[in-house]
């Protein structure tokens, strides 16, 4: 199978499942007017199940399309990550002890109420898609802040939420050749096993200190972006050796400059490690790290920022299905709360993708900059 038919048939997954689930959940809700709250609640709760279950089955079906090309070390890879994947979803919350959460009471979810959730999360997708984060640093906020929800329901909604992000941006990204598919299932090897071991450290770490940690590292890793404001593509990389092993470079279209746009990849090793740390936040904190993976992927293994971006936003659905099962179990993803966060962060993600075909690498990193100083001092203070 030939990469550009691997590309069509996982952009075709990802489509399908956006509008599947979103279409459920569309649905759910306009029950929710007319009939019994259970029933709404258990439809949106299918389309919920639909949208986790897209990136999965993306793996999945990357693992059968590596088998059809003869790709033996990104079948093991690919294997290993649907192996992960499927272990969170459906055995890992079985293995956590439930955490005692304060009741939160009744909430009445009136139309005004949820088209301001609607509103807030088209926003958070649309930046998200368009810089490769997952929405999560302005759902969290949004939920708790605005709307009184405790943290971990917080939590719960952006895991939703970067899934969303993901699949709707990555259906756009995929099928215009903008996504590394084997870089990012590579890394996903990575991202997935910190966003598992995320949510099973999640109850013996103070969340407010953690958040401070991650702030000062985000602030020190973005400091060699200022000095590439002017780049608008790397210069002088060289794939290293297990980049070359792998055959991890690749090129692009670029509809800004009309050209395709031919690249390598280096500290390949480095990446990984740094793919690692951003599931493990994610797993922890629920905020997509699509922050910490940009900047794996652009300052480490030295890709244009387009790739970057769009490469990060096609993995942060996988790291956080990889969490997703465990936060469900807890109990802690209302299908009231995440119904309206879906279609608005994949409504907000379509508009981003189109977005992003049209602006230059440089506008996309000084905006990307500008959200890594948010998004730290909002974690810090």
């Amino acid at each position: 199978m030939k990469t550009t038919t691997m590309a069509s048939v996982i952009g075709w997954i990802l489509r399908c499942g956006v509008v599947l689930s979103a279409a459920c959940i569309a649905i759910g809700l306009a029950l929710a007017a007319y009939s019994p709250q259970c029933t709404s609640k258990a439809v949106i709760t299918v389309g919920l199940f639909l949208l986790i279950a897209t990136p999965v089955i993306r793996v999945a079906a990357s693992l059968i399309a590596f088998a059809v090309e003869g790709d033996a070390p990104f079948v093991l890879i690919t294997a290993a990550v649907l192996a992960i994947l499927l272990f969170s979803i459906f055995f890992a919350g079985k293995l956590l002890p439930l955490t005692p959460h304060a009741p939160l009471g009744e909430v009445h979810y009136t139309w005004a109420y949820l088209c301001f959730i609607f509103a807030g999360s088209i926003l958070a997708g649309f930046i998200g898609s368009l810089i490769g984060l997952g929405g999560g640093v302005l759902i969290v906020p949004l939920v708790t802040l605005v709307f009184g929800f405790p943290i971990y329901d917080a939590i719960g909604a952006s895991i939703i939420a970067v899934i969303a992000t993901s699949s709707g941006a990555a259906a756009a990204y995929v099928k215009d050749r903008m996504v590394n598919m084997r870089v990012g299932m590579f890394l996903e090897i990575a991202t997935t096993i910190g966003a598992v071991s995320g949510a099973f450290l999640v109850g013996y770490f103070s969340a407010s200190l953690l958040s401070v940690i991650f702030g000062v590292i985000l602030l020190i890793s973005s400091l060699p972006m200022v000095f590439k404001f002017g780049e608008e593509l790397p210069q002088g990389v060289q794939n290293d050796a297990l980049a070359t092993r792998l055959c991890l470079d690749g090129s692009y279209p670029d509809h800004k400059t009309g050209q395709i746009v031919s690249y390598q990849v280096t500290h390949t090793g480095f990446g990984l490690i740094m793919m690692y740390i951003a599931g493990l936040i994610s797993g922890l904190l629920g905020i997509g790290s699509g922050t910490f993976k940009v900047l794996g992927l652009d300052v480490a293994m030295r890709l244009p920022m387009k790739v970057s971006t769009t490469t990060s936003n096609f993995m942060i659905g996988v790291t956080a299905a990889a969490s997703a099962g465990i936060y469900y179990s807890r109990g802690d993803i209302l299908p009231m709360l995440a119904a309206p966060i879906a279609l608005g962060t994949l409504a907000g993600s379509t508009l981003g993708a189109y977005t992003l075909q049209h602006i230059s690498n440089r506008a996309i990193r000084i905006l990307f900059f500008c959200i890594i100083l948010i998004t730290a001092f909002e974690m810090i203070f």
